[in-house]
């Protein structure tokens, strides 16, 4: 080495060792910040961070996965930046319930993303509405009215219908040895039931609306996602640089444009009792003047088209991954068939009526809804200061209760990567860890999240996700296109659907028609 080199190489070491030292005072100093009150406070641990993405290189494919491979190193409440965004991220179900049960009421909020901006509807939405008189209404609503126990019933024919209507186009597929594309199918199943029960007139008159409304929903989801994760861009996210945002405006535009006509239809026609559907109710307490609040048309129609972007897709793929798991496991689908069997016989079409007693069947669409949860994620916007784990969290921080990976947690599961429909029944010791106590405050089960933030229509997506998965298994056997099972591979980005289409030949075992 000559004596250029050397000297070179003593001032790199020199301000390499400056470097060191100031990033190591600003480290020290980061961990201790300030409340809004001036009381020093610690974060929650975050992983070393590289300039300007922040820990996005921590990010594969599948995100809630990666969420859930950083907790395993730094703990189950740690603190992320992805870009220019930052926030907190729950792993376990002591810390989710200190977040959605303890602390609920500060957190009640949900987080705005950058699609909110483009939306027409702005300051309408239900999902994403804050916490408050509004909300409050709507969240009543729904439950005493919109998505009631009472209301659930009067539409069992129109699920019925739907069951039937597909099982019928299976039949004819399996009389022709051809496979059928349960991704497409179901999620076109689920769309109808949802334009049906909100509008049931015109979308069962015209089915060419439910399949545009499933149509824009689609599009909605996959501009939306990529929008949102502009949020890393920071400043530069509102300049639209790759155009979803206006793409975004219109599909929303579409979306209005067959709401409002669907609207008028329906007050030129109005119907009451029985018969009402959820467009009627809500425009019955938009033209109430005593209403507690009083809603807009573009209050009604943000409530359609969060319910269709919270329900069409969601229920599609718990539908998917329950059958794909059911398939891929010859036993599991034996004692599915031999239950129903039991319960309702050889000679009917099970039921809604027949759910309660199937109770095996009941166990495997928990155990799907467990490894396979349609909203991987709960989110939640702190509204104060405080404190968490015994770290600080302030206010305004984006909260995300990873919800995949609680409910794979080695130290509440045992095998928790393997579907195990046993688990979820009573006396089967080493197997449940308890699972058969799954409910209340039992924060290891979230599929649905919890709480007043907890999504109202529960009830409705386990209703068709099980009677429609017992007619499946009763009427068909299931033979894979291209294999022996179902490739479950998940897909990328924020969602955990299944990352190819199940296409799969139906082989018909029972003919109800």
């Amino acid at each position: 080495m000559d004596a250029a080199s050397g000297n070179v190489l003593c001032y790199m070491l020199f301000f390499s060792s400056i470097g060191l030292l100031i990033f190591t005072t600003i480290f020290k100093c980061g961990l201790m910040q300030k409340t809004n009150s001036g009381t020093a406070f610690q974060p929650p641990p975050s992983p070393p961070t590289l300039p300007i993405i922040g820990h996005l290189h921590l990010m594969g494919s599948i995100i809630p996965k990666s969420f859930q491979a950083v907790a395993r190193l730094y703990g189950p409440l740690i603190q992320l930046r992805l870009g220019a965004s930052t926030c907190v991220v729950v792993s376990n179900a002591q810390v989710a319930k200190q977040v959605m049960k303890t602390h609920e009421l500060n957190f009640c909020h949900r987080p705005h993303f950058g699609s909110s901006d483009y939306f027409l509807y702005k300051g309408s939405g239900f999902i994403t509405a804050p916490y408050g008189p509004y909300w409050r209404f709507i969240k009543k609503l729904s439950v005493t009215q919109l998505l009631s126990t009472s209301q659930l019933g009067r539409f069992v024919h129109i699920r019925e219908q739907e069951i039937k209507k597909l099982l019928k186009s299976f039949i004819a597929c399996s009389a022709q040895a051809m496979p059928v594309d349960l991704t497409f199918d179901l999620t076109a199943f689920t769309n109808n039931i949802l334009c049906r029960m909100a509008m049931s007139t015109s979308c069962f008159d015209r089915a060419s609306d439910a399949r545009d409304i499933l149509c824009l929903v689609r599009e909605f989801l996959h501009v939306g996602a990529k929008l949102s994760l502009g949020e890393i861009l920071g400043p530069f996210a509102k300049f639209d640089l790759f155009g979803y945002g206006r793409k975004l405006v219109k599909i929303v535009d579409k979306f209005d444009t067959i709401l409002e006509r669907i609207l008028e239809e329906h007050e030129d026609e109005p119907r009451g009792g029985e018969s009402r559907d959820m467009m009627d109710i809500l425009l019955q307490v938009h033209k109430d003047p005593s209403a507690q609040v009083r809603l807009t048309r573009n209050d009604i129609k943000a409530f359609f088209l969060d319910i269709f972007l919270a329900g069409t897709d969601t229920s599609s793929a718990a539908l998917q991954w329950t059958m794909a798991e059911i398939i891929n496991n010859p036993g599991v689908l034996k004692k599915v068939r031999a239950e129903i069997d039991a319960v309702v016989g050889t000679s009917r079409l099970v039921n809604e009526s027949d759910v309660p007693y199937l109770r095996y069947l009941q166990c495997v669409v928990k155990e799907a809804l467990r490894l396979h949860p349609t909203a991987p994620f709960a989110l939640r916007q702190s509204a104060e200061d405080c404190r968490i784990n015994g770290y600080y969290i302030k206010s305004q921080t984006r909260t995300l209760i990873n919800v995949y990976a609680i409910m794979r947690d080695p130290q509440e599961w045992l095998n928790p990567e393997e579907f195990i429909p046993e688990r979820f029944l009573e006396h089967t010791d080493g197997i449940n860890v308890g699972a058969e106590r799954v409910g209340g405050d039992d924060f290891r089960y979230l599929p649905f999240g919890f709480g007043r933030r907890g999504c109202p229509g529960s009830s409705l997506a386990l209703t068709v996700i099980q009677i429609t998965v017992a007619s499946l298994i009763q009427c068909f056997e299931w033979k894979v296109k291209g294999g022996e099972k179902v490739n479950m591979e998940e897909g990328s980005s924020f969602s955990t659907g299944l990352a190819k289409p199940l296409v799969s030949y139906p082989i018909t075992c029972f003919n109800p028609f």
